[in-house]
């Protein structure tokens, strides 16, 4: 059974950092683009960040660009994100997701297997 399981959420002051992972079980995702996607309260499912199936491809919406990183550690089949200077407004439920190819898709739709998500709440 394929599965996708994010951890390192928490609460965190503004201006704090905090490095979720998402460690995949099942197969391995080495040939594949993987994503982190967030859904605040009352809004829809957003992407924040998209990786190639080599690391050697990253992108970032806009609102995170210059304060998180996306990397992946394809032996131990496990990515990440790293949040730096962290604002009110990123709280949300951060979800990782992996594509059937490789390609970083910003739909959610496009992505094949998801993970149950992760809690990161900032405080003001």
């Amino acid at each position: 059974q394929v599965q996708l399981v994010e951890s390192g959420g928490g609460l965190v002051q503004a201006g704090g950092s905090l490095r979720l992972s998402c460690a995949a079980s099942g197969r391995t995702f080495s040939s594949n683009a993987m994503g982190w996607f967030r859904q605040a309260p009352g809004k829809e499912r957003e992407f924040v960040a998209g990786i190639s199936a080599t690391g050697f491809y990253t992108y970032y919406s806009d609102s995170v660009k210059g304060r998180f990183t996306i990397s992946r550690d394809n032996p131990k089949n496990t990515m990440y994100l790293q949040m730096n200077s962290l604002k009110p407004e990123d709280t949300a439920v951060y979800y990782c997701a992996a594509s059937r190819v490789d390609y970083v898709y910003y739909v959610e739709r496009l992505y094949a297997y998801w993970g149950q998500g992760t809690q990161v709440t900032v405080s003001s």
